[in-house]
């Protein structure tokens, strides 16, 4: 399950956080099984052939799941290269964050009591970013119709400018992510997948 939660994790909406738990109590569950088996193991010296597999492969899954708790395999990475990441923590360690890939989709995780997605496709026109083909997370009910990029008024070097999103033309405040990732020119050389 843990390998699998780039898939799944979004589409729990507020069941994430009892899941979470729930995966919490399985894996102290299975470190008691490892510890009892570990104690049988060397109480027969070693003997039982089963039990030293048993031992074997709950110590593998557990020393694994604590090392890479998102998975052994990172999923974002095999569905292309991140041209444009943003992202910004809001109330209550809220985090999200936009990134646009190379083939021209992007896929935006929003972290807060509960995971929510929302992807689609982008264009770009000039200094504006274009949102196409959204669909939409469990909870949400609209996404930015555009973003530009903006020169950041923060004196951070991690933070290269600000992607200022908007719903619509008559939007005038807008929202604004961090960007800590600019690769966009090499979309110069790349044409849409349309």
């Amino acid at each position: 399950m843990v390998n699998t939660t780039y898939y799944w994790e979004s589409k729990l909406g507020l069941y994430a956080i009892p899941t979470f738990l729930l995966l919490v109590v399985v894996y102290i569950g299975l470190g008691i099984v490892l510890v009892r088996q570990t104690y049988f193991l060397i109480k027969e010296k070693f003997v039982d052939k089963q039990r030293f597999l048993k031992v074997g492969l709950l110590t593998i899954v557990l020393v694994l799941t604590f090392y890479k708790p998102y998975g052994l395999i990172e999923f974002d990475i095999l569905e292309g290269d991140d041209l444009l990441i943003a992202e910004r923590e809001g109330s209550a360690n809220c985090l999200t964050t936009l990134k646009l890939k190379d083939d021209y989709t992007f896929r935006e995780r929003i972290g807060c009591f509960g995971v929510s997605e929302i992807k689609g496709t982008f264009r770009v026109a000039n200094d504006t970013i274009y949102f196409d083909n959204i669909q939409l997370g469990r909870h949400e009910k609209n996404f930015y119709k555009f973003a530009v990029i903006k020169p950041t008024k923060f004196d951070n070097p991690k933070i290269l400018g600000d992607l200022m999103r908007y719903k619509d033309l008559t939007d005038t405040v807008g929202h604004f992510l961090w960007i800590t990732k600019n690769d966009l020119s090499k979309l110069k050389d790349k044409k849409p997948n349309r």
